[in-house]
């Protein structure tokens, strides 16, 4: 009998022994040590505090200083946190003052096209965890974006429409490329998709999973698949935020 049907055989069978044996082997794997308040929380503190020294170290001297090696230009206050992010192919990347990025981003420039694809980011941008930018062209990212986690900026597809040139691994056309233009104040919440040729007005909010296919006009609220205005943001709004 190999490792599966005996496996299976204890999970299963009706038989004294093997109930047992299955009672006994649960306890085995659902024991746990003691942990008295006493030890165990002065315990905890000393780990987190070691760990969060230990990135703020690596943040500090290691990662930070090898992304900025990857870009073009980088403003004041660039703060870089939970690693370093994964750049492919020949991206131009430039960002302004206080900036904040995660380390579990991923950047990526279109190798195909004529021109060099470019990354232009203001200042007091921030660029949330496992969001992927992939620039045909151009992306800019004006003053104040908020992008929040998992969000994907597709200024190229990365495959051709046509069936056959996918299974010959032929690029995608230049006509599926595109700019992609947040302009200032946009916030986008988690999920967000940007399809290319998509500009985004200002201080446009775009709701959680949404897909944005055409552009936004200023001051609303967007959301769906397709995204579409939900209602303009009313002048309160404007003023001090959603």
């Amino acid at each position: 009998m190999n490792l599966q049907a005996t496996k299976q055989w204890i999970k299963t069978s009706p038989s004294p022994f093997a109930r047992g044996l299955f009672r006994m082997l649960k306890a085995i794997l659902n024991f746990s040590v003691p942990a008295p308040k006493v030890i165990f929380t002065p315990m905890y503190h000393l780990v987190t505090l070691i760990g969060s020294l230990w990135a703020s170290f690596t943040r500090l001297f290691w990662w930070t200083p090898l992304f900025k090696g990857r870009i073009q230009k980088v403003g004041k206050g660039f703060y870089l946190y939970g690693g370093m992010p994964f750049v492919s192919g020949p991206l131009t990347m430039t960002f302004g003052d206080q900036c904040r990025v995660s380390g579990q981003t991923t950047f990526s420039g279109r190798t195909c096209g004529n021109a060099t694809p470019t990354l232009i980011v203001g200042n007091n941008i921030d660029i949330g965890w496992q969001t992927t930018i992939a620039v045909g062209t151009k992306v800019i990212l004006g003053d104040n974006v908020r992008i929040a986690g998992r969000a994907f900026l597709a200024g190229y597809p990365g495959h051709p429409v046509n069936a056959e040139d996918r299974a010959a691994g032929l690029p995608e056309l230049d006509e599926q490329v595109g700019d992609i233009v947040l302009q200032r104040d946009v916030w986008l919440a988690t999920g967000v998709s940007v399809m290319a040729g998509v500009t985004i007005g200002e201080g446009t909010i775009v709701a959680a999973g949404s897909v944005v296919t055409k552009d936004l006009p200023p001051f609303v609220v967007a959301g769906g698949v397709p995204a579409k205005v939900l209602r303009p943001m009313t002048d309160e709004e404007k003023r001090h935020g959603a």
